[in-house]
């Protein structure tokens, strides 16, 4: 993990406060939320990995959004680039939930349309809520019935997954460039009939990209980092249907230099 390029902070925000400002109003009504860092002129990453952006104060929102969380969904692409380990939380937060009747850990989703996953991966072995693989029809069946062994594995294949829904389509996510591709209202409709109706999306860009262009994305939380990064970095969203989505504020928290920015649809 890269190094901050601005000193570290301590932690900053109340616990119990930070859970008030970004609880729900109902847990009950599927909600997908998407949380990224950016640096001041938008970019994504420092050196290659979104870490190298944030500080204690970020790792506490980024702490609150899991612990309120029913299942949390990363791409493939961004679960091998920045090193997930097994979805397990702190004791604390785990304690947390417990006392209000939730699972001790929120569900890992990974999002991979070509299934190019390792079942030996600690994220698997691990796991202390087994896994959720969510993949389209074009999903390679020898991968499909390894990671079987140790996630379910789900086929979100909607209208525009095949090659006569290709174009113009808005609701396919990573992979979704090929027929078979991962239908996203598909995706949140599985999830939610198995009661994972708290739906965090920690990214890629590619991912939230298109869950933009599908009009998935019910809320943004987005910790803006004090610096300026140039370069080569690409920004929080890439690829995907251009679509434009109204949003609103919610609120804005600081932390020293950090701006914790909370947006929500619009048209909710």
């Amino acid at each position: 993990m890269s190094t901050s390029p601005h000193p570290a902070d301590e932690p900053a925000f109340d616990t119990d406060d930070l859970v008030a400002a970004y609880a729900v109003a109902d847990r009950a009504e599927p909600h997908l939320r998407v949380n990224f860092i950016a640096s001041i002129d938008g970019a994504a990453t420092h050196e290659g990995l979104s870490g190298g952006l944030n500080n204690a104060a970020d790792k506490q929102v980024f702490d609150t959004l899991r612990r309120l969380a029913d299942v949390v969904i990363v791409g493939a692409g961004t679960v091998r680039a920045e090193g997930y380990a097994a979805m397990r939380l702190a004791e604390e937060d785990g304690a947390w939930r417990r006392e209000r009747g939730l699972p001790e850990h929120p569900v890992f989703a990974l999002v991979s349309a070509r299934l190019a996953l390792d079942p030996a991966s600690p994220v698997f072995t691990d796991a202390p809520a087994r896994p959720i693989v969510l993949t389209g029809a074009a999903a390679p069946e020898p991968q499909r019935e390894a990671l079987a062994e140790v996630a379910d594995v789900i086929v979100c294949e909607g209208p525009g997954s095949g090659p006569a829904g290709l174009a113009g389509q808005t609701a396919q996510v990573p992979g979704a460039g090929v027929p078979g591709g991962v239908d996203a209202h598909v995706m949140r409709r599985e999830l939610a009939a198995r009661g994972l109706t708290q739906m965090l999306c920690e990214g890629g860009p590619q991912l939230f990209g298109t869950l933009i262009g599908a009009g998935a994305v019910d809320e943004v939380c987005l910790t803006v980092s004090p610096v300026l990064e140039g370069g080569p970095a690409g920004r929080i969203s890439s690829g995907g249907p251009q679509r434009t989505l109204g949003m609103r504020l919610a609120h804005v928290l600081s932390a020293g230099d950090m701006l914790f920015l909370r947006y929500q649809r619009r048209d909710a």
